[in-house]
């Protein structure tokens, strides 16, 4: 590892379906590495498209699945073939700066005992409407405010020692579409005695275009629920990322808030109570609200307010689903167990 700043030794690993103009311009962006990867191994998960085509045109390696199987599975066909001694996993919505493997290169000679590191997204998202520039720039926000010491891997832009990669397993295949698959796999990085640092200056710029369907769809069913039944499998709610004390509060001040709000409807005086729950929301979340209105003015703020609430609202909606779907598998298997017993 001693020499790897001077020669690249990052295998850059990207999984894909149906990727679209986004996937192009990844791969325009990839086009201006200084230094160049050692290689580029892009896995088209099955799709209908030329994504694979145009990354081979880039001088990309390709592997085409016939089946749409999820990144998870993707990324690990990619890893058995790569052969860098560090794994640079992007997603195929992302752009990336040229000076990103100097940045990682540097990361690993300063700590040559490092296991993983990940980056954040940058905060000027590639789609301009109002839902992709909130999400994004709260991702931003949430990864500039964690711990360096990071507790989840990202697989958006995550970076891996290939052979510490391949001794925990990869990522939980069982995860068949973009999910949490990652965290999962940051979960028993952690539990297994490695570190992941979270390099907050290495960016990528996330190009994704969000809808409302879209956005809540993949928060509560594939991020809320399976993250909560992965916090009760490995019991680590850890105070970081999503999960600080600060959301925990916001989200059951959210819940009284709605009730206070139904209260008052048919007892007036309740909205006292309303005002005070929202004024307390407001002032326990005043840095985020800060944040956006320094990177795009008051108006954004205040259309951010609602859909930042209905945040809170849904992943305490997802965890308590998320909750119960572990009770209800746990109890199953308990039950098949105690059966094969008898």
């Amino acid at each position: 590892m001693e020499n790897l700043l001077s020669n690249s030794f990052i295998s850059v690993i990207i999984p894909v379906y149906n990727g679209g103009e986004g996937f192009h311009r990844c791969l325009e962006s990839l086009a201006t590495l200084d230094p160049c990867p050692l290689e580029i191994i892009v896995v088209v998960d099955g799709g209908t498209d030329e994504s694979g085509k145009v990354a081979e045109d880039f001088g990309a390696t390709v592997i085409r699945q016939p089946v749409n199987c999820g990144p998870a599975t993707a990324r690990n066909i990619g890893a058995k073939i790569a052969k860098g001694d560090i794994l640079l996993f992007l997603d195929a919505d992302v752009a990336v700066y040229s000076d990103i493997l100097a940045k990682i290169s540097q990361v690993w000679q300063n700590n040559p005992n490092l296991e993983a590191l990940i980056g954040s997204y940058d905060e000027n998202p590639g789609e301009a409407n109002f839902l992709s520039q909130y999400k994004n720039l709260f991702h931003h926000y949430t990864h500039q405010q964690a711990s360096e010491e990071a507790s989840t891997f990202w697989g958006a832009c995550g970076a891996i020692r290939r052979d510490v990669f391949l001794e925990i397993g990869g990522f939980d295949e069982s995860y068949r579409r973009a999910s949490i698959e990652d965290i999962e796999l940051g979960y028993r990085l952690k539990a297994a005695g490695y570190s992941i640092r979270l390099c907050k200056y290495i960016q990528v710029k996330h190009l994704k275009r969000w809808t409302p369907l879209s956005l809540l769809k993949a928060d509560i069913f594939y991020r809320a629920i399976p993250w909560t039944e992965l916090i009760h499998r490995d019991q680590c709610l850890i105070n970081d990322l999503n999960l600080q004390w600060s959301s925990r509060f916001s989200i059951v001040l959210t819940y009284s808030l709605l009730a206070a709000f139904l209260a008052a409807l048919w007892l007036p005086k309740f909205f006292v109570v309303v005002f005070v729950l929202g004024l307390t929301l407001v002032g326990l979340n005043l840095s985020v609200y800060r944040f956006f209105k320094e990177k795009r003015g008051w108006t954004f703020t205040l259309k951010v307010l609602p859909w930042h609430w209905l945040y809170y609202f849904y992943s305490g909606f997802g965890f308590a689903v998320g909750t119960a779907n572990y009770m209800i598998k746990n109890k199953y298997k308990k039950n098949l167990y105690n059966l094969a017993l008898s």
